[in-house]
């Protein structure tokens, strides 16, 4: 546990009084380290990002690194009949060789390897109870009827299936209605992401996981990769700061 951490803990320990007149008396008397005007801000002393491509033209994306990780922890509950949105990749990368069939669905024309096309905001040619894991990431922000969508995955997911989702907590807008195929309409927390699938799973078959922190999401917000920074500081975790939600949701039997 680093010096903040402490320093944080110690001073939610205080009463909500007690941490308000500190913190005034901080300001008054120019308490604050480092002090107030004396940070050096370096390359991030700028109004536009060092790269605007989500890191791209840089590497591997932060959050693509997070995501990874989430999947890879899960990686035991791809099997069977899977779906993903997008794209296979997860599908082949943490699910083989367990998969006996997979399908991607995408909402436009266009995308190579698409086995179904639809709007799950709407009805689907998908039997009900019809996969064994449904991976869906990045995908969520971009549906404004996201109930509408939850309901839809949770009907054709099999008693027992798994679906995982991520979603951006923190992050700049990638996607504009007009310009892209589709726009970007929600930023979630793990809390309005607990509310939502609890509408639909039991709360015990349910599990969040957020991955982030200060660091990261500067640098993440600026554009940079995730091989700028050490595993040490892309693996610290502040539940503060939400770069990434993964949820791992479970369809009950019966």
């Amino acid at each position: 546990m680093n010096q903040g951490t402490l320093r944080n803990s110690a001073l939610r320990s205080l009463s909500l009084g007690f941490r308000r007149w500190l913190r005034a008396q901080q300001r008054r008397f120019h308490l604050q380290w480092p002090p107030v005007g004396t940070v050096r801000f370096g390359s991030f002393r700028r109004v536009t990002p060092i790269s605007g491509a989500f890191a791209q033209d840089r590497g591997t994306s932060i959050v693509r690194h997070y995501i990874e990780d989430f999947l890879a922890g899960c990686s035991h509950d791809i099997q069977g009949r899977v779906l993903e949105f997008g794209d296979d990749r997860y599908t082949r990368m943490f699910g083989s060789p367990r998969i006996v069939k997979g399908d991607v669905l995408n909402v436009a024309e266009g995308f190579p390897g698409t086995t179904i096309l639809a709007d799950i905001t709407r009805e689907v040619p998908i039997a009900p109870d019809a996969y064994d894991c449904i991976i869906c990431t990045q995908t969520l922000q971009m549906i404004h009827e996201v109930r509408a969508a939850l309901s839809t995955l949770h009907r054709i997911l099999k008693p027992g299936g798994v679906l995982l989702v991520t979603s951006h907590g923190i992050s700049q807008v990638g996607r504009h209605e007009g310009k892209d195929p589709w726009g970007e309409h929600w930023h979630f927390t793990s809390q309005s992401k607990r509310r939502l699938f609890g509408e639909l799973f039991p709360s015990e078959n349910v599990i969040i996981r957020t991955y982030g922190n200060v660091l990261a999401a500067m640098c993440f917000l600026h554009g940079l990769a995730s091989e700028e920074l050490s595993r040490e500081e892309l693996d610290y975790h502040d539940p503060g700061y939400e770069l990434i939600i993964g949820v791992r949701a479970v369809k009950p039997v019966g």
